[in-house]
């Protein structure tokens, strides 16, 4: 059976991590511009180290990224190249509105993603753009303090309808947040929140989470009136819980740790709050303040189909047990003695994705959509920017094998497959470019130096074979 004929094949990028030009074609601050590389990232993304503005202490690798500001014909070539049948991108907020608040949006950052887009049809290549992926005007967050207000949903819904409007011919498929449940682990990078001292941290992160739940029903409701042909998608960080032991304390902590992964797509999914979210969080004294008609929004518009990130999987302990922390996509968790681990200590978990895709699709018989899975390497290039990156291929091979596992053997519905990363960029989780995903090198490293030049790695042509046969083809 194998994947469907209309099968999405691609790779997916995000604005902060790749674009660079903050400065270029009236483009505001946004809350991605300045978490640093270094030290204090961790502090500054979970909002406890408040910077809103540059310094000459740190390094800001979003000022850079890799340049497809300026280079996105050349990378869009390569895309196309290797047979991209969908290329996942995200807007900066800022190029259209600099400030967040603007009654107009600014004409040059909308002719620049028309460009892109067009380069993107050039090539067949289907976009799927993600409006708000950590992205966050910093003219907000002074103002209303990002999405800790419910006065964000107003800009955001000011946004989407410019985007909707003005790219009608050229997008149909909308991802409203990415990772929206990264809100409960990096708010300032995932919400633009900056906590102050003695302020009930779980209540604010809990409520910024249901005006970005509210924001996306609306913007789905947008979506749909402006062009019946679109199709828009909530996008989570994935990866299933494994108890770290039969013992029920571990498997209750498991299940715990799965239903907070799970209640943002419950609700965008399903339409209302999950029973357990509703249960727990009013008996802490922490659920959202409401206004009437919300419980109507989010019923009356769920998405159309779930996208989701995945790198690993999640091994979870009772607290008060002593055991080995691992690596994660921001995700706290044991370390899994049954798996490998990548450089970085991320668990490698092909098995993984499939249980998950299984979970997902058991859990809400829609759509799915991989829009985030790869391995972050220190590649070694020759002296020609040749990559043999047989450990990225291996990676993936494994990967693509369980997902057509899934599909064949359980029967689950997959719309696509974007690799992260499919060119290298800055590391969301850690800010450095040396920890590289992409089948293209970029000649750009921590410390700056470098000449932004792109050469194909061994990757590049596999995964090229892997598109012209539809999956079929994996070999080496």
């Amino acid at each position: 059976m194998g994947f469907r004929k209309d099968f999405l094949w691609g790779g997916a990028t995000a604005a902060n991590q790749c674009e660079g030009g903050i400065c270029e074609g009236g483009r505001g601050l946004a809350n991605v511009d300045v978490c640093p590389a270094g030290a204090d990232r961790n502090a500054v993304i979970t909002g406890h180290k408040k910077m809103l503005e540059m310094d000459k202490e740190h390094v800001f690798p979003a000022v850079e990224g890799i340049d497809m500001y300026h280079r996105f014909r050349e990378d869009i070539r390569l895309f196309g190249e290797m047979g991209f049948k969908v290329y996942r991108l995200s807007i900066a907020w800022t190029r259209i509105f600099p400030d967040g608040d603007e009654e107009e949006p600014n004409e040059e950052g909308l002719k620049y993603y028309e460009e892109v887009f067009k380069e993107c049809r050039k090539y067949g290549i289907e976009p799927l753009v993600t409006i708000c992926h950590f992205d966050c005007p910093i003219g907000l967050i002074r103002k209303i303090g990002g999405w800790r207000s419910r006065g964000m949903i107003d800009f955001y819904l000011h946004l989407c309808e410019v985007l909707f409007t003005r790219f009608r011919d050229y997008v149909t498929y909308w991802l409203t947040f990415n990772e929206i449940n990264m809100i409960l682990h990096a708010p300032f990078m995932g919400a633009g929140i900056c906590f102050e001292e003695g302020e009930d941290e779980e209540r604010i992160k809990y409520q910024a989470a249901h005006h970005e739940l509210i924001a996306s029903a609306l913007a789905t409701r947008m979506a749909h009136e402006i062009n019946p042909d679109n199709k828009v998608g909530c996008m989570f960080a994935a990866g299933s819980a494994y108890p770290y032991s039969c013992r029920p304390e571990d498997v209750w902590e498991a299940l715990l740790t799965d239903q907070e992964n799970y209640f943002f797509v419950d609700v965008q999914a399903r339409g209302y709050y999950p029973s357990y979210a509703e249960a727990r969080l009013k008996k802490k004294g922490i659920f959202p303040i409401t206004e009437p008609g919300d419980k109507e929004i989010l019923r009356e518009h769920p998405v159309d189909f779930i996208s989701f990130s995945y790198y690993n999987s999640r091994c979870i302990a009772a607290p008060g047990r002593d055991q080995e922390e691992a690596g994660g996509n921001l995700f706290k968790s044991v370390k899994n003695p049954y798996l490998k681990f990548s450089g970085w200590g991320w668990p490698i978990d092909p098995l993984g994705l499939r249980i998950t895709l299984n979970q997902v699709y058991d859990r809400y018989q829609k759509p799915m959509f991989i829009v985030e899975n790869g391995l972050g390497a220190a590649d070694e290039p020759d002296g020609n920017g040749y990559v043999e990156d047989d450990y990225r291929i291996h990676y993936l091979k494994e990967h693509i094998c369980a997902m057509k596992a899934a599909v064949e053997e359980d029967g689950v519905d997959l719309m696509g497959y974007t690799s992260w990363g499919c060119i290298d960029l800055v590391s969301a989780s850690s800010g450095e470019m040396r920890k590289r995903y992409g089948f293209i090198y970029v000649d750009k490293q921590d410390d700056g130096t470098g000449t932004y030049s792109r050469s194909k790695k061994k990757s590049f042509d596999w995964y090229k074979q892997v598109i012209a046969s539809n999956g079929e083809n994996l070999q080496l």
